[in-house]
């Protein structure tokens, strides 16, 4: 999914997140919207095989009679994510002073946090990183360790790993 950052009349209230957006690190991954064609799509799929050489995977395929090679390493400089030396998870303490601080008020030790405990601005870059970079397992007001880091990294200006 991607992600419009545009301050209209709209959205007044969400400029500074915007903005906070529009300047940080993983825009690019939010925001660039290829033209992709469900033929395309199908063709690859449809002749994908995967490898593993010096230690990566990789997904061998045919896209319109030409050979296409995907590596974790392709998907991080397409997106231009520049993030392989960042952090790949928070401790859970790490996380939940991190958290608190955010102002997310916890009752439990539990390891997956809800959007609806934040104010509307830490709501709306959670709910941006759902659903452009995450692969979800859980419910779309709840969210992992793993994103909670990823937030809380872009909100420290801190680099982290998100292919992890």
């Amino acid at each position: 999914m991607v992600a419009f950052l545009t301050k209209t009349e709209g959205n007044d209230d969400f400029a500074d997140i915007v903005d906070f957006l529009n300047a940080s690190s993983i825009r690019y991954s939010l925001t660039v919207n290829p033209t992709v064609y469900v033929s395309n799509i199908k063709q690859f799929w449809s002749t994908a095989k995967t490898k593993t050489a010096n230690n990566e995977t990789q997904i061998y395929a045919k896209v319109a009679g030409k050979s296409v090679v995907v590596t974790e390493s392709s998907v991080r400089s397409d997106l231009q994510f520049n993030d392989e030396d960042g952090a790949t998870c928070l401790t859970n303490v790490e996380i939940f002073e991190n958290l608190a601080l955010m102002g997310y008020e916890r009752d439990s030790d539990k390891l997956s946090f809800e959007k609806a405990l934040f104010s509307p601005h830490w709501k709306y870059l959670i709910h941006t990183i759902l659903h452009c970079l995450s692969s979800k397992s859980t419910a779309w007001n709840e969210f992992s360790t793993n994103v909670a880091s990823a937030v809380i990294c872009l909100a420290k200006g801190q680099k982290f790993n998100l292919n992890n």
